[in-house]
């Protein structure tokens, strides 16, 4: 009969050749899978070896099973040091590894000697390996190495900044911690000490490892637990346990003799009444807080959410909805909606924008928007199920992946769900992390799918509504928009009329500006030639005369008069041709002082404040002279009008601009500025701000046509202290 003492080493050896079975089923064949399964194997020979030795009656022949056994179980330690560096991907200590390696290489040949094992000694328990001379070196080395691993780990979860990783690296710290001091202080009975062995439970954190296995996918195979897995291996659990208990009271009872009594049966019977069925409903309890949490009461709201987004006919108010519930009910990390860029109205072309998003993680420059043709979005047409990070690693090596994947680390996205209608992708739901660091179960993927579905279909209903919505009042509008586009046009052409009238009578005073600058300019270069001679005659006559130089001075102020009528006739003649050449050379300082010299009369009467900066070294364009003085004329009257005449200020200044080979011609006033609400309609034909009889609205728009010409520009901007700012540049060819 087996020994009771033997029970929990045989959970342990079942636990460990469980593991190594799925491993070798499930998992892929990576160097951490490979590793864990012949630490598993390894691990069934050692609980092998405790179970037959325990069992035996002949301590011979548990010396012989034990140094056997060990023989193989040497190179426990270096495969654990080994699973480990690959599990945390640590490469730099492989020297570590190789040095474990060989010294259980040095030790497995001590084995069957009694330096290792010594012999057996008899427990209560049974049988137990007594320590060889050598033996405290494989402790000490088991201690030493459980260490250096646990270090490792603790390391490892300070760092990790992933919740998932962090709860995995949580689990294997927990699982393989708790057996290395377990199995440590196997080293009592070996030294002799009647302590039954604390190693025989290590079923106990190879179940804590079990459940991470199963609960976050420790080594990557793809297998989540499931309701009833965890309900099947909760049956078989209470079934082993109930023929313990049976055992038990065959061994105890033993003596007795219950022939046709029916007090056995009875008392079998009250104890499955009263102690199993309440255990196994508690059991399960505890398994549902522990593994399905929040299940239940989140499956709810969802499902009440999907009915509610498919009444709302808002795109903004789907997605609030939708990104707030999911993400306080499942309690992800972030949560986005996107929706293809003509559901919202965008400008951005083909593609999807977010339309809402809740958690940590904000969505924005390039995140906000993505391409139509992005291999993510590729994928999500494909293959038109829920895209899960966890399982793209595993293809990781294929291009079109890893630019999937890099989406998804742009996103912070473990999951994202397609959102289909009749075979068009509407939009997509990106999730984040769990806050708990657990993973999605194939329940949480069920709701999900349902959701994303449902919230497809209320994106469509939308989208119909507002086609619909908008078609309607385009059907109002069009009688009302043509009734006006009518009264616009006439309305628009007795303006038109009116400023024809007014453009040509400023053409005939030009003109006329022109003639009378042309009579005067030939009587006044006589009379200033005039002047110069008689001055000159009477320098030459007499220098000592008092009454002469008098004469002269007298003479010379009235040349200076002259000269300055002249040169009034000149700017008059220069911004009256009406040449339409633009290939003259054209110095803009010339330009502007022209157009100050014909204002300087209503620059004197009032108190505004010129400023003239000036560059010196401004080189000359190519353009129409008459032209571009209208333009600094009509820019400069325009700062004039708009300023307190007692207490404004203009200044006017030119410079180059070397980085874009550009002359730059900058008037900025301190009146009342332009509002931003009509700064785009001031360049039209025939806007004006001013009084009726005061402004023909025209200026400004032939100042911007004039520039247009010349290939430059005219802006206006806004100055941080108030005012208008115009700034014109031309080309320097």
């Amino acid at each position: 009969m087996i020994n009771p003492y033997s029970i929990p080493p045989l959970l342990t050896l079942c636990c460990f050749f469980g593991l190594a079975v799925l491993t070798l089923m499930r998992g892929r064949k990576t160097e951490v899978n490979i590793l864990f399964f012949i630490l598993c194997l390894l691990g069934s020979f050692l609980y092998i070896d405790i179970f037959l030795v325990l069992n035996v009656k002949s301590d011979a022949t548990a010396l012989f099973v034990s140094r056997a056994d060990h023989f193989v179980i040497i190179y426990l330690f270096p495969v654990y040091i080994h699973f480990f560096h690959a599990y945390l991907n640590i490469n730099n200590r492989k020297w570590f590894t190789g040095f474990a390696y060989a010294c259980a290489f040095v030790l497995m040949w001590l084995t069957p000697t009694p330096l290792y094992i010594e012999s057996m000694h008899r427990y209560y328990f049974g049988y137990f390996a007594r320590a060889g001379k050598l033996y405290p070196l494989f402790g000490l080395g088991s201690l030493f190495i459980t260490i250096y691993v646990l270090i490792m780990l603790y390391n490892a979860i300070r760092i990790e900044k992933s919740n998932i990783r962090k709860n995995k690296l949580k689990y294997v710290f927990t699982g393989f911690g708790l057996m290395g001091l377990m199995n440590g202080l196997n080293i009592l009975p070996i030294q002799g000490y009647p302590v039954y062995p604390p190693g025989n439970f290590s079923f106990v954190p190879l179940i804590v490892f079990a459940v991470g296995l199963f609960k976050y996918d420790l080594l990557d195979m793809g297998v989540l637990i499931k309701k009833s897995l965890v309900y099947s291996l909760l049956t078989a659990f209470l079934t082993g346990l109930y023929a313990l208990v049976v055992m038990l009271a065959h061994k105890v009872f033993k003596d007795y003799y219950f022939p046709g009594s029916i007090y056995f049966p009875v008392i079998f019977f009250l104890i499955i009444t009263f102690i199993f069925g309440p255990l196994k409903t508690q059991i399960q309890k505890i398994v549902d807080r522990l593994f399905f949490k929040g299940k239940y009461d989140y499956q709810k709201t969802i499902i009440h959410v999907s009915r509610m987004i498919v009444s709302v006919l808002d795109f903004k108010e789907i997605g609030r909805l939708l990104t707030e519930t999911v993400t306080n009910a499942i309690q992800a990390d972030n949560c986005a909606l996107y929706l293809q860029n003509i559901y919202l109205h965008s400008e951005a072309g083909s593609g999807f924008a977010i339309c809402s998003a809740k958690g940590s993680h904000i969505y924005t420059g390039d995140e906000s928007l993505i391409s139509g043709e992005s291999s993510f979005i590729m994928l999500m047409e494909k293959c038109r199920r829920p895209i899960i990070r966890k399982n793209l690693m595993e293809r990781s090596d294929d291009p079109e992946i890893q630019k999937v994947l890099s989406v998804m680390d742009s996103f912070h996205a473990e999951m994202a769900l397609p959102m289909i209608f009749e075979e068009s992708l509407n939009g997509f739901i990106i999730l984040g992390e769990k806050l708990s660091g657990d993973l999605y179960t194939p329940e949480d993927l069920d709701l999900l799918e349902t959701l994303s579905m449902q919230s497809a279909l209320a994106v469509q209903n939308t989208r119909s509504y507002t086609v619909i919505d908008e078609l309607n009042k385009s059907l109002e509008e069009k009688v009302e928009q043509r009734t006006r586009a009518l009264e616009n046009a006439l309305k628009e052409k007795e303006k038109a009329q009116e400023q024809l009238i007014r453009s040509e009578s400023l053409a005939a005073i030009g003109q006329l500006v022109a003639g009378v600058a042309h009579e005067l300019n030939n009587p006044l270069s006589s009379s200033t030639s005039l002047v110069q001679s008689a001055i000159e005659d009477l320098e030459k006559m007499n220098k000592e005369k008092q009454p002469a130089q008098e004469l002269i001075s007298d003479l010379k102020f009235a040349e200076k008069e002259l000269g300055r009528a002249k040169g009034v006739v000149a700017s008059l003649l220069g911004l009256s041709r009406q040449s339409h050449t633009y290939f003259e050379t054209v110095g803009m300082n010339l330009v502007i002082k022209d157009a100050l010299r014909i204002l300087s009369n209503k620059l004197k009467q009032s108190k505004v404040a010129v400023t003239e900066n000036f560059d010196n070294n401004l080189p000359d364009i190519k353009g129409n002279f008459a032209n571009l003085g209208q333009v600094a004329l009509n820019i400069i009257l325009n700062a004039f009008q708009s300023v307190d005449p007692e207490a404004g200020k203009i200044i006017i200044s030119t410079h180059f601009d070397e980085m874009q080979n550009q002359v730059v011609f900058e008037c900025v006033d301190n009146g009342p500025g332009i509002p931003e609400s009509i700064s785009r309609d001031i360049f039209k034909p025939f806007y004006t701000t001013k009084d009726v009889g005061k402004g023909t609205g025209i200026g400004l728009y032939m100042c911007h046509e004039i520039i247009a010409k010349h290939k430059g520009s005219i802006t206006l901007e806004s100055p941080a202290d108030g005012g208008a700012k115009f700034v014109v540049r031309l080309p320097v060819q």
